[in-house]
């Protein structure tokens, strides 16, 4: 799905949007602030696997969950919480009803929470005809997360900071096996272990070698999770393997779709995974200026 789009439902407007997954194609750790962040180094890649949202204008000041996410209480949801703080960002008196189709992992470090978020962002921004530029949406969305920004940013980004900083970085096309371990990790286990390298030199993006990358956080998890370990092993037989974010998804990237089926079908088959194509931006970013 290019842009969102408008489809009625009984009776009423629905705008359904897009919220694509992400993968850190390098993460390193280069540093820790001293309010416990940690500063990073990555580079993000949009994959055209995605979760679709539904949005329904409510002229009330109400912001509803209309379906049940298992392990994902209404109020603690990166999607209701991104409304409601754009609601008291702007003073909006409008309210909104979400519905929200999952096929992005939870705990994968695919982005899903933040993708979903920031897509809430953009889409209720038209819907509630805001009109706040791309850079207020960045600001609004990095109280939620630091991986929210890019997915408003809208395209491929070299990033830095806490993730915040971002620099647009052209890629080229690519197909990726994404496989997902049975495991949920939880992102701040891995980064307080005191086992996470925190030293990381950092590089300069016109000095980016993709090859000689690596994930800070990939040993930390694969120690905890053998699972992980395991799945980065196997995938590593048909090309270069890495775990994405702070897991537990892992990724090898291909030319074309054919070769990363190929590799998927010769892999064990009680491991799950997908073919996905990486994207060159976000399927919402020219649709959120038009």
């Amino acid at each position: 799905m290019i842009g969102g789009k408008w489809e009625v439902g009984s009776g009423e407007r629905v705008l359904v949007c897009p919220a694509p997954a992400k993968l850190n194609l390098f993460l390193h750790v280069t540093g820790r602030r001293a309010d416990g962040y940690h500063l990073l180094q990555t580079l993000f890649r949009f994959i055209d696997l995605s979760d679709t949202l539904h949005f329904s204008l409510r002229k009330d000041a109400e912001v509803c969950r209309v379906n049940e996410i298992e392990g994902v209480p209404e109020e603690q949801d990166l999607c209701v919480r991104a409304a409601r703080l754009l609601q008291k960002e702007t003073g909006c008196a409008l309210g909104v009803n979400i519905t929200v189709e999952k096929r992005i992992p939870m705990g994968g470090g695919l982005g899903g929470g933040s993708s979903d978020a920031a897509t809430t962002l953009i889409a209720l921004n038209r819907l509630w005809s805001l009109n706040l530029p791309r850079e207020r949406l960045m600001s609004v969305g990095l109280q939620l997360g630091a991986d929210v920004p890019v997915f408003v940013f809208g395209e491929n980004a070299f990033a830095e900071g806490v993730g915040e900083k971002l620099q647009a970085y052209a890629l080229p096309e690519a197909w990726y096996v994404v496989l997902f371990p049975p495991v949920h990790v939880p992102t701040e286990k891995i980064f307080t272990h005191p086992e996470l390298t925190r030293d990381s030199v950092s590089i300069i993006i016109r000095a980016l070698s993709l090859q000689q990358c690596r994930n800070d956080l990939q040993s930390v998890v694969c120690s905890l999770y053998p699972e992980v370990a395991s799945y980065i092993a196997e995938l590593a037989r048909h090309g270069k393997a890495m775990m994405t974010g702070s897991g537990a998804c892992v990724f090898a990237e291909f030319a074309s779709r054919s070769a990363a089926e190929a590799v998927l079908q010769q892999l064990p088959r009680d491991m799950r995974g997908v073919v996905v194509q990486g994207l060159s931006k976000h399927p919402l970013h020219d649709w959120m200026l038009s």
